[in-house]
This record gives structure tokens, C-alpha cells and sequence, in this order.
């Protein structure tokens, strides 16, 4: 009997990433950040997700402008941080300020 598209998936033919800068839409200053605030790999990063690791790059003492989050969205998502920045806006910054104020961290 055949198997049928339930039964079997194939696997991504994409290789995953093996450096930060080789995510869509992120480049040395990003991945430089993320490696000062203790993630140093795509795998992390999807770990935490796109909000949990700009709050861990604030937490590292750095001040990264929005800009970095729409960017981590979008690297995760593979969606253009423009794009990111008009439809995900609203939802990454109430998480945003979710894990702040658990970790409780200053807005800023």
C-alpha cells in the first residue's frame, strides 16, 4: 500500500543555518549582539524566540532599537523585518513587556 502524505514527510532539503549571520535579515552587529547576550547559535535563538532574546540582549547591558526584534522575528519566520514591523508589532511588544516585567527589568 502506498503511503500516503500523512505518513511521510519529507525532510526540508535546506540546510539549517550554522551562524547567526547566516539567518535572513541578520548581519554582524545583530549576530554580535545576540553572542554578547550569551546566543551564539540559530539553535538558541529559536530556542528563546525572537522576544525572550531581545530581552536577553537588553538583559546583557546592550540597547538595541526595535529594529533588532523585528529583524529576530523575521530571521526566525523567514518574513522581511518591515514586514514583521507592521503585522507582528503589537503581539512582540506585549511579550516583550511580558518577560520584563517576570524578569523585572526596566522599560527602556
Amino acid at each position: 500500500m502506498p503511503a500516503t502524505s500523512s505518513e511521510h514527510t519529507d525532510p526540508d532539503p535546506r540546510p539549517a543555518p550554522a551562524t547567526l549571520r547566516a539567518l535572513p535579515g541578520l548581519g554582524p552587529k545583530s549576530e554580535a549582539m545576540l553572542r554578547t547576550a550569551g546566543i551564539g547559535s540559530p539553535d538558541e535563538l529559536r530556542r528563546l524566540g525572537a522576544a525572550r532574546a531581545f530581552v536577553q540582549v537588553q538583559a546583557a547591558g546592550l540597547r538595541p532599537s526595535l529594529n533588532l526584534l523585528w529583524a529576530l522575528e523575521g530571521a526566525l519566520t523567514a518574513t522581511p523585518w518591515r514586514h514583521v514591523a507592521h503585522t507582528e508589532r503589537t503581539r512582540l511588544l506585549l511579550e516583550v513587556d511580558e518577560l520584563r516585567s517576570h524578569a523585572g527589568l526596566r522599560r527602556g
